[in-house]
């Protein structure tokens, strides 16, 4: 897409208003029939009993426009899905807000929680909606580097990214894209910085649920000084697999409730009125789904890692989420972009370059990511095209 193309953007939404590299990607393995391994979404669909709650909701009439907060039955599904997980307490009635995915949740809370001359304090890499949603709210971003290999960070630098004009910390744990889980040490470390500078967190939290080799998520909201100042973010997309269905939700206090809301009404204003209570039944299964669902997910993970380490690949083994983060550089190569463009033609493959997910190009550039979330048989198959490669 070319400047004139979009000569009526905004100048703050200009340098995300072209086409992404997702879309690129996405693109080359139509033409090329490639195995996407690019886009993070799973190519089955959630459990039955949750499909067809949301067959009978609407045969049920939950067709029209749901209140504004969210179908009652779904904030108390959210309430005590926190409470049973976490040991989160919030009143259904007050402090959930149900949006259109976590996606319009992390941007309305950003609309109403900053604007401009404020700062928001996130990490590097980071997931792609994050730049932009800090620039339509007329912010600007900080950014931390979480450090490979284990892609932790070093707690001077974010201290140093803390202002007098900090308003937010954005944080997404288990991280998209590197799968780092961050541990209670360091969201107390976190935590000390957000109540030093009066700061408040917005978490996108959307795979708290897909955690491996005995890892644990962690909500900030949990630690010290958090509970009122965090905006704690899910979705139904990744737990349940319906990626489509667009059902997140939002857990604050009250007062944080009614500001995102605000902002939330003038986007949306609802969203998915059947859906809800089918998303009710889904938080609703028993203890035996959610662990079977990341040990399916871990087990994905594994066949995908160690099939890129066999063909040359310097992989970081993730601790969570759906996504396999591999350095190119054993192939010789430095810059990623170039590699995942070439990678449909030279083994009927694709995966996203990690640059698209930083500032510091140079950082992102020999990164690639992958996406392990496809059914076995699609991931044995992507492996054995990739030990074609040559290194």
């Amino acid at each position: 897409m070319t400047g004139e193309d979009l000569r009526h953007l905004c100048d703050r939404l200009k340098p995300f208003g072209g086409a992404s590299v997702f879309a690129e990607m996405s693109a080359l393995a139509v033409r090329t029939g490639a195995i996407n391994l690019g886009q993070g979404f799973p190519d089955v669909d959630g459990p039955t009993a949750v499909s067809e709650a949301a067959v009978d909701a609407i045969r049920g009439g939950f067709n029209q426009y749901p209140p504004g907060i969210g179908h009652p039955v779904l904030r108390h599904a959210v309430a005590e899905h926190q409470q049973r997980f976490w040991g989160l307490e919030f009143d259904p009635d007050s402090e959930v807000l149900i949006t259109a995915g976590a996606t319009e949740a992390i941007t309305a809370s950003l609309l109403a929680l900053t604007g401009p001359g404020d700062e928001v304090v996130t990490f590097e890499p980071y997931f792609d909606i994050y730049p932009a949603d800090i620039a339509l709210a007329g912010a600007t971003r900080r950014l931390v580097q979480l450090h490979p290999p284990d892609y932790s960070f070093d707690p001077d630098e974010l201290a140093a990214a803390f202002g007098s004009r900090t308003r937010v910390l954005l944080l997404n744990s288990p991280h998209n894209p590197t799968g780092k889980v961050f541990t209670a040490e360091e969201l107390d470390v976190i935590a000390r910085l957000c109540v030093q500078h009066d700061v408040i967190a917005v978490t996108d939290e959307v795979y708290e649920h897909l955690t491996f080799d005995h890892n644990v998520h962690v909500p900030i909201a949990t630690r010290p000084g958090m509970a009122e100042r965090t905006v704690t973010i899910s979705s139904a997309g990744k737990t349940l697999s319906f990626t489509g269905w667009k059902i997140g939700w939002v857990c604050a206090s009250p007062l944080l409730v009614k500001a995102v809301q605000a902002a939330k009404q003038l986007l949306t204003f609802v969203n998915g009125g059947p859906f809800q209570p089918a998303v009710a039944v889904g938080l609703g299964l028993g203890d035996e789904y959610f662990s079977d669902l990341a040990a399916d997910l871990q087990a994905r993970r594994d066949l995908l890692c160690d099939g890129l380490s066999a063909a040359g690949f310097k992989v970081a083994v993730p601790q969570g989420t759906y996504f396999v983060i591999a350095n190119v550089s054993g192939f010789g190569e430095t810059d990623g972009l170039e590699f995942c463009r070439s990678l449909p033609q030279r083994c009927g493959v694709v995966a996203v370059p990690v640059e698209v997910l930083c500032d510091d190009k140079a950082f992102g550039s020999p990164l690639v990511r992958f996406a392990a979330c496809k059914r076995p048989e699609v991931l044995e198959q992507a492996v054995e095209r990739l030990a074609s490669l040559t290194p």
